[in-house]
């Protein structure tokens, strides 16, 4: 099983000096990838523009997105990410998400959350007959088109697309639809045992899973965390703060209890920006780098 470590972005990398400088430690201090999330409402970067600019400035990083689906334009998305891959030559990983259900910023995605899984159903069956190269005509809750070819086509064939979440219709999306599954804000136990759901109901559906494509993303805090950030970590997602290992030995327990349950692709995410990345990533890497394989 290969262990692999990614870096998330806090918001703190939304200028060109500290992108740069994340990149450049990522590349130099053996992580395996730099991540950006999308929230529309939040102080970050839009994560197919930061990530395009930093697969310009690095040719090695791979380019990880967790990204919205519902609120999209299905053949938008299909191209952006498409050229995203042919630039990058083919370094892009995908997990695509419903988004956040708490204001504003479930307002601006602009659908409804229990109407978001339809459209993931809907959307990502499109999104894979688009890359192969098919000639597409569709009329349903991702929208209607007829007669569109998609080009240019990615170089990743098939580009792989990862979802999220613990909620058992998005354990079961899971299982029918994705090429693996990177949740956050779960215990390894809650992880294991969503595993094995996700794997039942790809078999129903004739398909498979790698063993290797089952992930987690994790923030951390490197300092206790104080009331003020609680109360809003608490308010947008319960059980958030329980969650959250605070200092990097406990971040590396961490990880190496999700590695004994059989998962081995990780995103450590800082929930406060670091004053500096390089610091930051120096500290990972003395922490937990030696877990990769």
């Amino acid at each position: 099983m290969k262990i692999r470590i990614g870096v998330g972005a806090a918001g703190a990398a939304s200028t060109p000096e500290a992108l740069g400088e994340l990149v450049t430690a990522i590349d130099e201090l053996g992580f395996d990838s730099l991540w950006l999330s999308e929230v529309l409402t939040g102080p970050v970067l839009d994560p197919l523009i930061g990530l395009a600019w930093a697969g310009a400035s690095n040719p090695r990083v791979k380019l990880g997105t967790t990204a919205l689906l519902p609120g999209r334009n299905v053949l938008r998305l299909a191209k952006q990410l498409a050229s995203l891959d042919v630039l990058c030559r083919g370094r892009l990983l995908v997990t695509l998400v419903p988004g956040l259900t708490y204001a504003p910023e479930r307002d601006a995605i602009g659908v409804e959350p229990k109407r978001r899984g339809a459209v993931i159903d809907d959307a990502l069956p499109l999104l894979r007959r688009l890359w192969a190269g098919e000639t597409v005509s569709h009329d349903g809750a991702a929208g209607a088109f007829r007669d569109v070819k998609l080009s240019p086509l990615p170089v990743q064939q098939p580009l792989e697309v990862w979802l999220g979440g613990n909620a058992p219709a998005a354990l079961e999306r899971c299982g029918r639809l994705s090429d693996g599954w990177l949740p956050s804000l779960l215990t390894p136990e809650e992880a294991a045992a969503g595993r094995v759901v996700i794997e039942e109901t790809a078999a129903k559906a004739g398909r498979q899973i790698s063993s290797e494509h089952f992930g987690v993303s994790i923030g951390y805090a490197r300092a206790p965390i104080d009331a003020a950030t609680a109360r809003v970590m608490t308010a947008r997602r319960p059980r958030s703060v329980e969650l959250t290992p605070v200092g990097l030995p406990a971040l590396r327990e961490r990880i190496e209890r999700f590695v004994a349950v059989g998962f081995s692709k990780f995103v450590v995410r800082p929930i406060v920006p670091p004053a500096s990345w390089r610091a930051e990533l120096d500290a990972l890497a003395a922490a937990v780098g030696d877990l990769q394989t």
